[in-house]
C-alpha cells in the first residue's frame, strides 16, 4: 500500500493538516518492498503502542493481505465500480427475472419475484428515480450537515489545538484503545460516528508519527465492526428488540410478552471490553506493522513536541469554547430533562425519542458553537464572511463524496427495487433450515450465515424483518431462546461490515483515505479492514458460544435457552 503527504493547507495555528483539502495528499515515497500494486512500508518503529514494521521476508498473513490488496486494487475507481455494479445489477435482474427466479415471503405471505429493471415500469423507474436515488443516499445529507459544524471547529483551529493538548497529556499507549472504544460507543450517535471519528483519528495519528490509514482503520473498525455493541442502549437495540418480541409470539405469545428490549444488554457490555482489546491488537501487531509510520507532514517527535505546546491565547480559546460546549450541552438537556421536553418521546422515553432522531442536529451545534467562540477568541473569526469562509472551505473539499454517493445510490436503490436482497435472505435461510443442525454448530451455521448475507444486504433492521420471523421460531423449536438469537444475529451482522461496499458509508472512509493517498483503492481498504473483521468474527463468536455453553443470562429476564 503506498503512502501519501499531506499538502499545504492547515487549521490555523494547530500544526495538524487539513483533512477537508482535497488537494492535501501528493503522492510521497515510502521506504519498503514494492509490489505490483503498491508500495508497502518497512519504516521506523511507529511511535506509541504500534508495534515495529518489520523488514525482511513477509509472513504468511501479510503476503496474503499483500495479495488481496493487489486483486482489489486491480479494480476501477470507486466511483466508476458502483456504477458498473449499478448496471450488473440492471443485467441480473433481468436475467433471473426470465428465468422466473421467486421466493415465499416470510412476513406478508405471497411470492416474491425479482423485479425486471429492464421491464417498461423498470427503465420508467430508473429515470424518473435517478435523482431521489441520489438524494435518499443515506449518508448523503448526514455527511454534508455534519461537515458544518466539524468545518468550524476544524478551520478555526480548535480540534487541532484540542488534539494538541491530547497529545501531550494521554498516554501513548491508550490511544488506539481510545479510539477502537469511542468508535464502538458511537453507535449511541446513530450513524455520525462514521463521519466524525476516522478523520479525527487520521489527524491524531499523523500527529503522533503514525499513518493515518491505521487511524483510519482502527476508528472504522470500532465504529462498524463493533456496531452492535456498547455500555448503553441504543436505537438498535429498540429496532432489534421490536422485531424479535414479534416473531417469538408466533410461537409463544405468553413467553414473547415477558420479552423486554434491554435483552441484550449484558452481552453487549461484555462485547465493548472484548472487542475495544481485540481492536487494539489488531492494529497493534497486524495492521501497523504492514503500514508502517507515516512520512508525510505533520509528524510531531522529539523536539517538535515543545512546539504543541498550546499559547496563552489559545488556551483562553480552549476555555471558552469549553464553556460554550457546557452551555450547549445544558441548553440540550433542558429539552430533554423534563418529562414534558419537547424532544422526549410520546411516552416520555428517550430511546425513542425527537432527541435521537436528532442527534445530527446535536453533533452540529457541539462541534459549531465552541468552534466559533474559539474562532473569535483567537481572532481567527473577525465577522461573518470569515466564518462562512472557514466553513465553506470544508464543504468544498466534498466533491468527490458527491460524485461518489450519486453512483453508490443508484446501486443500493437499484438493488433494493430488484429484490435481490430479499431473494437472497430467504433462499439462505430455507437452506440453513433444511440442514438439520442443533447446538453449537446450528448457532455458527447461523451466524456465518448472516455474515455472508450481510454483504449483500446492509441494513441490520431490514434483514432482521426478513430473517426474524424465519429464524426465531425456528431456534425456538431447536429450545434456542429468542434473545440468544437476537445476540448471535447482532455478532454476525456487525463483523462483516467493513468489507461490504454496499455499507454506504464505506464510500465515506474510502474518500477520507484518499486525502492521505490519492492511488488507495478498494482493495487497499479491505485488506487493512480484513484482519479486523476475521478477529472480530472469531473472538465474538468465541464469546457467543461461550455464554452460551455457561448459559449466563444475556440481559434482563433473558435466557440462553428456550423451554416452552
Amino acid at each position: 500500500m503506498s503512502s501519501s503527504a499531506p499538502g499545504e493547507g492547515r487549521s490555523p495555528d494547530s500544526g495538524i493538516p487539513n483533512l477537508d483539502t482535497a488537494e492535501a495528499a501528493a503522492p510521497a515515497s515510502r521506504e519498503g518492498e514494492a509490489t505490483a500494486a503498491a508500495s508497502t512500508t518497512a519504516g521506523a518503529v511507529p511511535a506509541g503502542d504500534s508495534a515495529a514494521a518489520g523488514s525482511g521476508k513477509r509472513g504468511i498473513l501479510q503476503r496474503f493481505l499483500d495479495g488481496i490488496e493487489f486483486a482489489g486494487n486491480k479494480l476501477p475507481h470507486p466511483v466508476t465500480l458502483f456504477a458498473g455494479l449499478a448496471l450488473l445489477i440492471v443485467l441480473l435482474s433481468w436475467a433471473l427475472s426470465q428465468a422466473g427466479v421467486s421466493v415465499e415471503d416470510p412476513i406478508e405471505g405471497g411470492s416474491v419475484e425479482v423485479f425486471n429493471l429492464l421491464s417498461g415500469e423498470g427503465i420508467e423507474w430508473m429515470f424518473t428515480s435517478m435523482v431521489d436515488n441520489f438524494l435518499g443516499f443515506a449518508p448523503l445529507g448526514v455527511v454534508l450537515a455534519t461537515m458544518i459544524g466539524i468545518g468550524m471547529a476544524e478551520q478555526t483551529g480548535l480540534i487541532g489545538t484540542a488534539l494538541r493538548t491530547f497529545i501531550l497529556s494521554i498516554p501513548r499507549t491508550l490511544v488506539t484503545f481510545a479510539i477502537v472504544f469511542a468508535g464502538i460507543m458511537s453507535s449511541l450517535a446513530s450513524d455520525a460516528g462514521y463521519v466524525v471519528l476516522p478523520p479525527l483519528a487520521a489527524i491524531l495519528f499523523v500527529a503522533l508519527g503514525r499513518h493515518p490509514l491505521a487511524g483510519i482503520a482502527a476508528a472504522f473498525a470500532g465504529v462498524s465492526a463493533g456496531f452492535s455493541a456498547n455500555l448503553l442502549l441504543s436505537a438498535t437495540d429498540v429496532m432489534l428488540g421490536e422485531l424479535t418480541i414479534e416473531a417469538a409470539a408466533t410461537v409463544d405469545p405468553e413467553y414473547a410478552e415477558g420479552m423486554n428490549l434491554a435483552m441484550n444488554y449484558w452481552f453487549i457490555i461484555a462485547s465493548t471490553v472484548v472487542l475495544s482489546i481485540v481492536g487494539t491488537l489488531v492494529s497493534r501487531f497486524i495492521v501497523e506493522p504492514r503500514l508502517g509510520s507515516w512520512k508525510g507532514e505533520g509528524v510531531v517527535e522529539g523536539e517538535d513536541r515543545e512546539s504543541l505546546k498550546v499559547t496563552t491565547v489559545e488556551k483562553k480559546g480552549l476555555v471558552a469554547a469549553g464553556i460554550a460546549l457546557v452551555v450547549t450541552v445544558a441548553a440540550l438537556l433542558a429539552l430533554i430533562i423534563p418529562e414534558n421536553g419537547p424532544l422526549r418521546g410520546d411516552d416520555g422515553g428517550i430511546v425513542q425519542s425527537p432527541f435521537m432522531n436528532s442527534l445530527v442536529v446535536v453533533i452540529i451545534a457541539a462541534f459549531f458553537i465552541p468552534g466559533l467562540v474559539y474562532g473569535i477568541v483567537t481572532k481567527v473569526v473577525r465577522n461573518d464572511t470569515d466564518a462562512v469562509n472557514h466553513v465553506s472551505k470544508t464543504l468544498a473539499g466534498m466533491g468527490m463524496f458527491l460524485l461518489l454517493a450519486f453512483t453508490a445510490g443508484q446501486f443500493i436503490a437499484y438493488f433494493n427495487q430488484s429484490n435481490l436482497g430479499r431473494v437472497v435472505s430467504v433462499v439462505g435461510a430455507d437452506a440453513l433450515q433444511s440442514i438439520n443442525l442443533t447446538g453449537f454448530p446450528l448457532v455458527l451455521a447461523f451466524m456465518l450465515f448472516v455474515s455472508v448475507v450481510n454483504l449483500f444486504v446492509g441494513s441490520a433492521s431490514a434483514k432482521w424483518a426478513l430473517l426474524a420471523p424465519i429464524m426465531v421460531p425456528i431456534m425456538m423449536h431447536l429450545g434456542i431462546s429468542p434473545e440468544f438469537t437476537q445476540a448471535a444475529y447482532r455478532v454476525a451482522d456487525s463483523a462483516t461490515n467493513i468489507l461490504s461496499p454496499l455499507l454506504p458509508y464505506f464510500a465515506i472512509v474510502i474518500v477520507v483515505a484518499q486525502r492521505y493517498d490519492k492511488r488507495l483503492g478498494i482493495g487497499s481498504l479491505i485488506s487493512v479492514m480484513l484482519p479486523y473483521s476475521i478477529a472480530f468474527m472469531a473472538v465474538w463468536s468465541a464469546m457467543t458460544l461461550g455464554w452460551m455453553w455457561l448459559d449466563v443470562p444475556l440481559g434482563p429476564n433473558a435466557p440462553v435457552y428456550y423451554a416452552p
